[in-house]
């Protein structure tokens, strides 16, 4: 169960990864080459739906939450988000 909630605090963080694309050719004997190798850095963005979950199972929605404004939401975000980063920094 830990495992879930940590990849699940990664996905609600966002986090960096590598892609890699690889390119073959043949040779004169038909065996595949690698040619080219590329290693990308991408950066996957904060999931909602992640920071969503971690907040419902942390108890923090309710109907305070509910009648919120667009804007007070953000807010609320950034400030879970914050504590989120402090409790991963703390692990």
């Amino acid at each position: 169960m830990e495992e879930i909630r940590k990849a699940l605090l990664k996905k609600a963080l966002g986090f960096s990864s590598d892609e890699v694309v690889e390119e073959y050719t043949l040779d004169k004997d038909g065996n595949e080459v690698l040619n080219r190798r590329k290693v990308t850095k991408k950066y996957n963005p904060p999931d909602i739906s992640a920071v969503k979950i971690l907040m419902e199972k942390e108890g923090v929605f309710d109907d305070e939450l509910s009648h919120m404004t667009l804007t007070e939401l953000k807010k609320e975000k950034k400030r879970l988000l914050k504590l989120l980063k402090e409790e991963k920094s703390e692990s």
